[in-house]
């Protein structure tokens, strides 16, 4: 199969919704492919759906403007940051770091990353009035264009653009900047997937109702209260603010699963006691059976023999459970006698750590993913804001932000939400605390989680932030913006993590040291063959803490190719001046667009001279002066070579002549290969 397809500048979201209609009711969409919603109506009958004439919902000035922000296509390229992506630590690295516009991003990650991500945590701006936030868009419709494409009376269309352009901070204006970014994300999310969000009071209201509206209120999950300060908080006039939210989603609610977490230290020096044998109920305390602070209750008063025939008389004791729950603790081995300092006997139970609402949790093989506390939706005494403002110190020794989010409390949402090699995505990355985070708690549980991180490069004020703003001129050399500050956050917090891994491999190494200076034993040779493995895993973690950078750009000036020119003949764009430079962020753009991840390399194939790239079945030709012995040797490859399985071969349409692509469609067309591949050929612009 031969097609042309104008991608470049027009990268957008794909929506499976409609391809799925398309595919079932294909008698619904017009002869330009527009959806009919009557003809839709008229192809159930009552009995299989109902239409309701009444709903509850979300409306705001620039809602019909935000749904085509979310469906207008990208106006950017992908280009990735060669020099840094191309040094030995960075080179294998599957983490991400993105500048550029979140919804430009989000546009992008969509076809690669379509269904991939686990997790997503965003904590955007509030619209307090005074955290910078302002809607200013830089799309040039004109009020006839936004009329026709979102479907509003041209007098509506004209108080949006108006409101778009004008700064605002309203209500309105924050829901606008949200919705396209928030229904974007949503695609993004694997079926078991969550969305993390944190918000204070002066949008947590608006968030709850456009979330519904998106993501549906049945994947609604809870609504978390973060305690963020320690103390009393003096920046209120009526009632002292304390605490934050987070507002949590699930893509399917029925497919995700939340993971209970282990006891921290001060829940061990409580449960301090375990049971010989391995128990899945973890460790427990001893509480006296007989307490008279319950009350006086019926079936509480019952004799209990202890081991030596004593009997302890019911009347005189009020034990914490009645008979039946009594005997069966004692079938499960949970009572313990023993005698107190004064030699009179004593009942005790052992209270578990991992009971009811605290037990296991296991696979259908009966394998335990997780134990411990059940998540809860109080956050108290996890971290503070003044934990997010130490974290930053201890990496650039001066807060160069305000109330960064702390790591400890990223983490716990991670432990809660992610296991081993999820993906978790946060595209308003502000300091880097989601990255930082993210390497910690690997370095902590031996997980290999990816995070992909995007952050506009907002321009530092000098008179709001001189600090930061000379820290980045001078110190970085960089542009001052909050980009570099987020780059240099994870090069910092990847170094001092990597240290700490070094020198847990000192002390093991010494370890092993002393071990083999004892008598070999089977059980020294096991304990030494563990800490050899634990020095591997180590240095494993230490890999895993680089990362990679991509940026948006514009997509070149006078790019611009109607669908009905794609005929190889008509040139609108002088090629010439696109460089070496140019065609790499084509083909990183493209390969993205083609379900490709930013951080999977492409092959360099070399077919007698030309150079192509090669990978998951997509053969790309962007170059100039493909030939017919190019064409020969490219068929060739396709016989012989067993790793060499395209299954599209894509071309870039500026670089060849109408008679090249003829040629080489045609032959890639009726070529009979060995390995009998059907492999489209696709003409691209």
């Amino acid at each position: 199969m031969s097609v042309e397809q104008k991608v470049t500048n027009d990268i957008k979201i794909p929506n499976k919704d409609i391809e799925t209609l398309r595919k079932h009711f294909p008698q619904c969409f017009d002869k330009n492919g527009h959806f009919q919603m009557e003809k839709f109506k008229d192809n159930l009958t009552e009995q299989e759906i109902h239409f309701s004439t009444e709903s509850y919902g979300l409306d705001w000035l620039g809602k019909s403007y935000a749904r085509l922000l979310a469906s207008d296509p990208a106006t950017t390229l992908l280009k990735a940051d060669d020099t840094h992506n191309s040094k030995p630590e960075n080179n294998a690295s599957e983490n991400i770091l993105i500048k550029g516009d979140n919804l430009e991003v989000l546009k992008h990650l969509s076809h690669a990353y379509y269904e991939k991500i686990k997790m997503i945590y965003i904590d955007p701006p509030y619209n307090t009035g005074g955290d910078g936030f302002v809607y200013e868009d830089d799309r040039k419709f004109t009020a006839k264009e936004l009329e026709q494409l979102a479907g509003i009376s041209e007098e509506k269309a004209k108080r949006i653009l108006d409101f778009t352009r004008s700064k605002s901070n309203s209500h309105s204006a924050w829901l606008t900047f949200m919705y396209p970014r928030l229904y974007i994300a949503k695609r993004l999310l694997r079926d078991d997937g969550v969305i993390f969000i944190s918000i204070d009071d002066n949008e947590v209201a608006q968030l709850r109702m456009v979330m519904d509206e998106i993501f549906g209120e049945e994947n609604f999950v809870a609504e978390l209260i973060w305690q963020k300060g320690s103390g009393t908080q003096n920046d209120n006039s009526y009632i002292a603010v304390s605490h934050e939210y987070l507002m949590v989603y699930a893509k399917s609610k029925g497919n995700c699963q939340f993971y209970k977490q282990p006891p921290t230290p001060e829940m061990l020096k409580t449960y301090n006691l375990e049971d010989e044998y391995v128990n899945e109920r973890g460790k427990y305390y001893l509480r006296n059976l007989n307490d008279f602070s319950i009350g006086d209750r019926p079936g509480l008063h019952y004799d209990i023999k202890c081991p030596d025939g004593t009997v302890l008389i019911g009347k005189e004791n009020r034990w914490r459970c009645d008979e039946k729950r009594f005997n069966w603790r004692i079938s499960e081995n949970r009572i313990v006698f023993s005698k107190n300092k004064d030699g009179f006997w004593e009942v005790l139970y052992k209270q578990y750590l991992y009971e009811s609402k605290e037990s296991v949790v296991k696979d259908i093989n009966g394998n335990i993913l997780s134990y411990g506390k059940i998540p809860e939706s109080l956050l108290l005494k996890i971290a503070t804001t003044g934990d997010g403002t130490k974290d930053i110190k201890s990496l650039f020794f001066e807060s160069y932000f305000t109330y960064p989010k702390p790591v400890k409390l990223l983490k716990y949402y991670f432990q809660i939400a992610t296991k081993n090699n999820d993906i978790i995505l946060d595209f308003f990355a502000g300091s880097g605390t989601t990255g930082d985070a993210v390497m910690q708690l690997n370095a902590e549980d031996g997980g290999h989680r990816k995070y992909i991180l995007v952050q506009l490069p907002e321009p530092i004020d000098p008179k709001k932030n001189k600090a930061a703003f000379d820290f980045v001129k001078n110190e970085l050399g960089a542009e001052p913006t909050i980009f570099e500050i987020t780059k240099e956050r994870l090069i910092r917090a990847a170094r001092k993590i990597n240290t700490q891994l070094d020198d847990k491999n000192k002390e093991i190494a010494a370890r092993v040291s002393t071990k083999q200076g004892e008598i070999q034993t089977e059980e020294t040779i096991r304990e030494i063959q563990h800490l050899k493995e634990q020095i591997i895993q180590n240095e494993a973690l230490k890999g895993r803490n680089a990362f990679q950078i991509y940026e948006t750009v514009p997509i070149w000036e006078d790019y611009d190719l109607d669908a009905a020119e794609l005929n190889g003949q008509i040139s609108l764009f002088d090629e010439s001046k696109l460089t070496a430079d140019d065609i790499r962020v084509l083909l990183t753009t493209w390969k993205t667009y083609d379900g490709i991840p930013l951080t999977q390399s492409l092959v360099s194939v070399d077919l007698g001279g030309y150079i192509s790239h090669y990978g998951e079945g997509k053969l790309y030709l962007l170059d100039k002066g493909f030939t017919t012995e190019h064409l020969k040797t490219l068929l060739e490859k396709i016989d012989a070579d067993k790793g060499f399985n395209p299954t599209s071969i894509i071309t870039f349409g500026y670089h060849f002549e109408s008679k090249n692509l003829r040629e080489l469609a045609e032959n890639v067309k009726s070529y009979a290969n060995k390995k009998h591949i059907d492999i489209d050929f696709i003409t691209r612009y």
